[in-house]
C-alpha cells in the first residue's frame, strides 16, 4: 500500500511528521507527543473505546502507559486540501499498568493543516493480519 513514486513534498513531509510523532510516543515524551495532537484529538481503539488527548497524555505522564515500540512497515498518505490522512500498518508495544502489550495494527490518522503546520485530530486503530 506504499505511496507511488510520485509522492509530493507535502505527502513526504506529512509522512515524516507522522513518523516523528511515533518516535515521540516510543520515547514516552509527553510534551512532544502532545505537540502533534489537536486539543480535541481522540483515538478510537481496537476494542471500540475512545481515548481523549488529556487522558492519553495523563496515562503516559503517570507511567501507567509506557511505549517501547512504535514502528511502521507499510504506509499510505493522501492530501485533500488542508486535510491529510496517514494510514499505516505496524507494531505498538509496551506496558500498561505493568502488563505487557503488543499490537500489530492498522492506524488511520487524520491531520489538519493551518499556518503553523499539521496536527492530528483523530486516530483510529484496527487489528492487522
Amino acid at each position: 500500500m506504499d505511496n507511488p513514486p510520485e509522492m509530493t513534498k507535502t505527502t513526504e513531509a506529512l509522512l515524516a511528521y507522522s513518523q516523528e510523532w511515533d518516535n515521540a510516543i516510543a520515547a514516552n515524551d509527553v510534551q512532544r507527543i502532545g505537540e502533534y495532537m489537536a486539543d480535541d484529538w481522540v483515538c478510537v481503539g481496537t476494542e471500540g473505546g475512545i481515548t481523549l488527548k488529556a487522558d492519553f497524555l495523563r496515562h503516559i505522564a503517570s507511567g501507567d502507559l509506557v511505549h517501547t515500540r512504535m514502528d511502521t512497515d507499510e504506509s499510505r498518505v493522501k492530501i485533500y486540501g488542508d486535510t491529510g490522512i496517514v494510514t499505516a500498518k505496524g507494531t505498538s508495544a509496551g506496558f500498561y499498568k505493568g502488563n505487557p502489550f503488543s499490537f500489530y495494527e492498522w492506524s488511520t490518522s487524520i491531520f489538519t493543516r493551518d499556518g503553523d503546520g499539521w496536527q492530528c485530530v483523530l486516530t483510529m486503530l484496527t487489528p492487522a493480519r
